[in-house]
């Protein structure tokens, strides 16, 4: 009878020995950035403008969606990185009307989404050297394992916001 117990003890020893066993997790990589998701092609699945003044004061319709209109089904924009996942350039392509520069230079705000509430921002620049700012994209949702992205365009009067217009885009692959 005690020989049965030590075999159990045994075999009980063996398997809590096999279990501590430290697993490989491979080496450190750094964290994906904002510009990585960001990077690559892009296709426009809904454009809504929002009327700030009729959305403030209660005065409906307040949005429109322009997806259909203009031919902005065509619109599609490449954001672009080198090596070092740092931005160069962007473009927009179809024949859409401009909300903003059409073809420039780019950076976020922010490598990482921020915990608080602020938004990362796409600054749009005309050169190279990013010290002509041409506009502002807050990234509103930041692409993920979906990869969608929405970002709006605002443009103020004053420093009062008059018409927004929502990007929702789907990555092209």
């Amino acid at each position: 009878m005690r020989s049965k117990s030590y075999y159990w003890l045994a075999l009980f020893m063996c398997f809590f020995a096999i279990s501590c066993d430290n697993t490989e997790d491979g080496s450190y990589v750094d964290p994906i950035t904002i510009y990585e998701k960001v990077n690559g092609n892009w296709g426009l699945t809904n454009l809504k403008m929002v009327d700030e003044f009729a959305k403030a004061n209660k005065i409906e319709p307040s949005e429109e969606n322009l997806s259909t209109f203009f031919n902005y089904e065509d619109f599609k924009i490449n954001f672009s990185v080198d090596e070092k996942n740092k931005p160069t350039s962007y473009e927009v392509t179809g024949n859409v009307p401009p909300l903003f520069a059409p073809k420039g230079y780019w950076e976020l705000s922010s490598d990482f989404q921020q915990t608080n509430a602020s938004a990362v921002k796409i600054y749009l620049y005309s050169d190279a050297a990013k010290t002509q700012k041409t506009d502002e994209l807050r990234v509103t949702s930041v692409p993920g394992n979906n990869d969608e992205m929405e970002f709006q365009l605002v443009h103020s009067s004053g420093g009062t916001p008059f018409v927004t217009y929502v990007f929702k885009l789907n990555a092209i692959n």
